[in-house]
């Protein structure tokens, strides 16, 4: 049985950017925010909690579909998160 190939890094950034404007709510895909230059993820916003939700879910798919160990998929999404993460709209609160 041949073994299903890892995504290509590219790959791997559309789905998880895909997953995050989803989690947060937002109308946004991978495709209309490639390329830009700008700060563009400071355009939208989400919650601590959805925050919480994207990093636990992409834990997951980087532990199933990258066969990353658990602790190096926790590092690499709490680095996309820094990376790419949308600014928190309740911080303070």
């Amino acid at each position: 049985m041949a073994r299903k190939p890892r995504p290509s890094k590219e790959e791997i950034i559309r789905t998880i950017i895909n997953k995050m404007f989803e989690i947060a709510g937002h109308d946004v895909t991978f495709e209309q925010v490639a390329g830009r230059k700008d700060a563009w993820y400071q355009e939208w916003t989400m919650t601590v909690a959805q925050n919480d939700e994207w990093q636990k879910w992409m834990k997951e798919y980087f532990k199933k579909e990258c066969k990353m160990f658990p602790k190096i998929a926790e590092r690499e999404a709490a680095m996309c998160s820094l990376m790419w993460g949308l600014k928190f709209n309740d911080f303070n609160e």
